[in-house]
């Protein structure tokens, strides 16, 4: 294990669990969303007080809104993160979209917060070329590599398989990277995080390939559950399983979405669905985060920045009733059990 029996693994090193303190567990600090091919070709214009407020509804439009790679403008957003009491990131960006371990660990330092890296392939439209030969078991072999001895060549350890894109229904590719991510879970002892395909039936499906690949259900978190399960009976059959539920679009407040034709629904009803899961007994294993991953989320071009659920959310959460130890529960243990490597 390398030592990281027990102990959380961020980009400057091991550390403690109670040391990381409030986190959100699924976050972009550094990203580019355009698949690779397209990067030199799309550029877009720059944001403005003109352009945001569309920007802000029709995120996709723009290339240069769908690339976060300025490393101080990164120390910057989490520098104001920790001031409103932030202590932890888990930086969720996959392999091929710009993931920079050197980067993460320089912003780690400067900001003065924990950055937890994740190591993972995306949906097929990002995945490279070299996955069409790979077996699962080459797969895994570079997820427990970025783990044991450090990504890219840069010594700078992943702390968490994930997140691991899927869509619906599966590519073949993706269902290999799945199987693969279990795999490196069982033999790292890190957590599994799962991008599940836009269906009701994908993250119940995904937790079956978990299972029959030799993954841990009750180590893996399943990502954008509120764009995803729309009631509280779907959740519980996913908590059932033993899984997290992440509700990680906090921040996400328009009432549609342009990735699929959902409702998404506001801050306050994951509250309310925080609120439901907690009281049938699933507290400690809700986590919650706001998949920061364009540039109008960020405080710099007028978005609420990493600190909205601090800053927001909170208040939303103890007016409706939640307590300071649901609270805690949420935000530091969950987050801190789930990054310790067993």
């Amino acid at each position: 294990m390398g030592g990281q029996l027990g102990k959380v693994q961020t980009v400057l090193g091991l550390v403690e669990p109670k040391q990381l303190g409030f986190t959100q567990t699924h976050e972009h600090v550094l990203v580019n969303l355009l698949p690779e091919p397209l990067r030199k070709e799309y550029v877009g214009e720059p944001i403005t007080l003109e352009n945001v407020g569309y920007l802000r509804r029709n995120w996709l439009n723009n290339p240069h809104n769908l690339s976060l790679t300025s490393e101080a403008d990164a120390i910057d957003e989490l520098k104001r993160y920790k001031s409103s009491g932030g202590g932890a990131i888990v930086e969720m960006t996959p392999i091929g979209t710009a993931r920079d371990p050197e980067a993460l660990a320089r912003v780690s330092l400067a900001a003065g917060v924990h950055v937890v890296m994740g190591t993972s392939f995306y949906n097929a439209a990002f995945h490279p070329a070299e996955i069409q030969n790979l077996s699962e078991e080459g797969i895994a072999r570079i997820f427990v590599r970025d783990i044991m001895d450090g990504a890219d060549g840069a010594g700078v350890r992943a702390g968490i398989v994930g997140e691991i894109g899927l869509d619906w229904p599966l590519y073949e590719s993706e269902t290999r990277v799945l199987r693969a991510g279990a795999l490196a879970q069982a033999d790292t002892g890190a957590a599994l995080n799962i991008h599940p395909g836009r269906a009701p039936e994908a993250p119940l499906d995904a937790i079956r390939i978990v299972k029959e690949a030799g993954g841990n259900p009750e180590r893996t978190v399943m990502s954008h559950v509120e764009r995803t399960l729309f009631n509280l009976d779907e959740m519980l059959r996913l908590a059932e399983t033993g899984c997290y539920l992440e509700f990680d679009l906090f921040g996400q407040e328009w009432s549609y979405y342009p990735l699929s034709d959902i409702d998404m629904p506001n801050d306050a009803t994951r509250v309310d669905y925080l609120i439901g899961l907690i009281g049938h007994g699933y507290k400690d294993k809700l986590l919650v985060s706001q998949d920061i991953c364009h540039k109008t989320q960020l405080a710099r071009y007028g978005g609420d920045g990493y600190s909205h659920i601090l800053d927001n959310v909170l208040p939303i959460m103890r007016r409706k009733g939640m307590s300071n130890e649901d609270i805690e529960a949420v935000t530091v243990r969950n987050p801190a059990k789930m990054l310790t490597f067993v």
